[in-house]
């Protein structure tokens, strides 16, 4: 059965409100919220309780490729909206971005300064008369997506900007925000940095991070799908590289 795929019009027309049709995103859930693995489901439930709650945390799913990162956000933003609440979906590159419900990359809706590694307290280029200040100020979920390629200060900046705008000194201003990423992949990219600067530059070196709720996803869901045994040696090969245990290619190839 194929899934079926809500119709998006951008977050961004009028008056920031998101124009969705509530019986497509109802169709959309009622297909694929059962298909959630257990994991997914455990974080699924969180998010959405801190969402209907107003709780105002932050989250961040470690999530390596191929384990649903995207599937459950989609489903997260199709709840949101569903009910007429703004939720908004950005990605630290225009690839990442393609994949969500609302396609936006971080740096053309939030404004973030380009020199963030020069810049001691950043904020974003946001005037609290403008529609997405609006927008921000009254949305239920802000998901990040791929948020371990981009600098610290673009979290740091974001959380000053929200505070500013919605009159609250909480984490992100009160708002509920996910953040999801794979720190295995690419971290942050600094001209003609080391690897220590880049190191420094991570979300992990960031003073939010203490305070943000973590969760991760395991199970590789394209290989547990489609029973592909190649798929999941490969994926597995990946995890290893990524945490360091990867033996040579010398052992690789003998073996």
């Amino acid at each position: 059965m194929s899934l079926l795929k809500p119709e998006t019009i951008n977050i961004m027309v009028n008056n920031g409100n998101g124009n969705y049709d509530s019986n497509i995103l109802a169709q959309y859930i009622h297909f694929n919220e059962h298909l959630l693995n257990n994991e997914q489901s455990y974080v699924y439930n969180k998010i959405l309780e801190g969402i209907e709650k107003n709780t105002g945390q932050t989250f961040f799913i470690d999530a390596p490729r191929g384990t649903g990162k995207t599937f459950v956000i989609n489903i997260l933003l199709a709840r949101v909206r569903k009910d007429h609440g703004i939720a908004l979906a950005v990605a630290s590159s225009g690839i990442a971005a393609t994949l969500l419900e609302g396609d936006k990359t971080v740096h053309s809706v939030f404004k973030l300064p380009l020199n963030l590694t020069r810049v001691e307290t950043p904020m974003c280029n946001i005037s609290k008369q403008s529609n997405i200040a609006q927008a921000l100020k009254d949305c239920k979920l802000i998901v990040w997506d791929e948020c371990t390629m981009a600098h610290k200060g673009g979290f740091e900046a974001l959380n000053r900007t929200l505070k500013d705008i919605r009159g609250y000194n909480s984490l992100m201003g009160g708002v509920t925000v996910l953040l999801a990423g794979d720190f295995q992949q690419t971290l942050p990219v600094i001209p003609r940095g080391t690897r220590a600067d880049e190191v420094k530059s991570c979300i992990k070196a960031s003073y939010l991070w203490p305070h943000i709720q973590k969760v991760a996803f395991h199970k590789n869901m394209r290989v547990h799908v489609k029973g592909d045994t190649s798929a999941g040696i490969f994926a597995e090969m990946l995890l290893k590289i990524g945490d360091g245990n990867f033996p040579s290619l010398e052992a690789f190839y003998q073996n």
